[in-house]
């Protein structure tokens, strides 16, 4: 916002507004005196809550342009990092930006600026739950945190895959991903087939942006705007996590990113490459997997699917044991179903990404693995597959657990024969 010097001044001879907040910068000794912490993270977390802004340090309310000493611009940014990280939930990650604005007598004085982007969440500051009105930052009334919620899907009320991504715009989708989506019959433009593939929507402004699900479906890496959208996965040596001095507990480490499809792929390689292959010699030589990888397959698609990206913070986690792979994924079980009730219902909290997936042809060399042509089915088989499959190899029944109504935990049993050379 705000985007070249001229434009900059032009605004601040205007004054403050709904986009705009000048901030004088004071110091005792070496810290920040003012603006007080707590102040400046409402102020930031409100053009969060609200349509983005830009807050400049070292610019008084007087639209005089006073600067920050250039030994002490590396303080200044550090003390506005630390509020985003400590004193806003969740955190907040605004562009800080170094540039010179000329004062009242011409000369040119370095200052801050801090343009924060509308967010995809709700942040909470020490004031509260606070939003930008006119040049005023002000506490929510209920009625309106409400349907602040709703309108960001916390409250689940509107799907959060559907909802455009503030700032990202449709060249940030790569055309290889998302053309894979395109019928050959069909002639529709870039903006009108990601329209309908829920891949982009006009923004409040009226703009066509991409969707959570356009970012996590055809971005080349979508962690760019959903920072914990990847897998965190890892192998260990024996059946439980060793202190961290121990550095021989962990056989494997690989955080996997980049659309959606490539993560559970890319999973599914990490799993075979980190699991035992046991040949058994009792009734001539076969060899016998940890894991059954259609189960595998379907579990990691399962999560990628559906897991609660609006959980800031949260990834899926994928753990390789000696004796079992726990997949932990973010978010409680949507709608009325129980764990017990899994194999049997399906429901899903992502509607836009779970028909990308339907959609999303598997590779060739993939299909042996997965059984199928595309990445996801409709017909809600997965969890069956998963519990059945891998029961037939290892004769022990997977196991789904919620933890803290806030995450999903599968546990496979690891096939472990009797007599087994690895």
């Amino acid at each position: 916002m705000f985007d070249n010097v001229a434009e900059l001044i032009d605004k601040i001879r205007l004054g403050e507004d709904s986009y705009l907040e000048l901030k004088e910068v004071r110091f005792a000794g070496q810290k920040v005196s003012a603006p007080h912490k707590d102040s400046l993270a409402d102020e930031l977390a409100a053009f969060a809550n609200s349509r983005g802004g830009v807050c400049l340090l070292g610019v008084d309310d007087s639209r005089e342009v006073l600067g920050i000493s250039l030994e002490r611009l590396d303080l200044v940014e550090d003390f506005v990092r630390q509020i985003c990280l400590d004193s806003i939930t969740p955190p907040l990650t605004p562009v800080i930006e170094r540039l010179t604005l000329p004062s009242s007598m011409g000369e040119q004085l370095p200052v801050l600026k801090i343009d924060v982007t509308r967010s995809l969440f709700v942040h909470k500051s020490p004031g509260g739950y606070i939003h930008r009105v006119g040049s005023a930052k002000r506490e929510m009334a209920p009625d309106y945190l409400a349907r602040l919620f709703q309108q960001r899907s916390q409250a689940r009320i509107i799907r959060f895959d559907e909802q455009p991504v503030p700032g990202a715009v449709l060249d940030d989708l790569t055309d290889a991903q998302w053309q894979r989506f395109a019928s050959p019959r069909v002639q529709d433009t870039r903006e009108v087939l990601l329209d309908k593939l829920a891949m982009a929507r006009p923004d409040g402004d009226g703009a066509l942006r991409p969707t959570i699900a356009g970012v996590l479906m055809a971005s080349a890496d979508p962690r760019r705007w959903l920072p914990n959208a990847f897998i965190q996965a890892v192998a260990y040596r024996g059946t439980a996590i060793l202190p961290q001095g121990d550095a021989t507990y962990q056989l494997d480490a690989q955080d996997i990113s980049g659309p959606l499809d490539a993560q559970v792929l890319n999973a599914c390689h990490f799993v075979r490459k980190n699991m035992q292959i046991y040949a058994s010699k009792d009734q001539g030589r076969h060899d016998l997997a940890q894991y059954d990888m259609t189960a595998v397959f379907e579990a990691l698609v399962n999560a990628v699917a559906h897991r609660d990206y609006s959980i800031h913070g949260a990834k899926i986690r994928l753990r390789l044991f000696a004796d079992r792979l726990e997949l932990y994924s973010p978010g409680a079980i949507p709608n009325t179903m129980t764990v017990d009730s899994l194999p049997y219902r399906q429901a899903a909290r992502n509607e836009a990404i779970t028909s990308l997936l339907a959609k999303c042809q598997i590779p060739e060399t993939e299909k042996t693995t997965t059984g199928r042509s595309t990445m996801m089915d409709k017909r809600g088989e997965g969890v069956q597959i998963i519990l059945e499959q891998s029961e037939r190899l290892s004769g022990q029944r997977p196991v789904y657990r919620l933890l803290d109504e806030a995450e999903l935990l599968l546990i496979i049993p690891a096939a472990m024969p009797k007599t087994a050379h690895a």
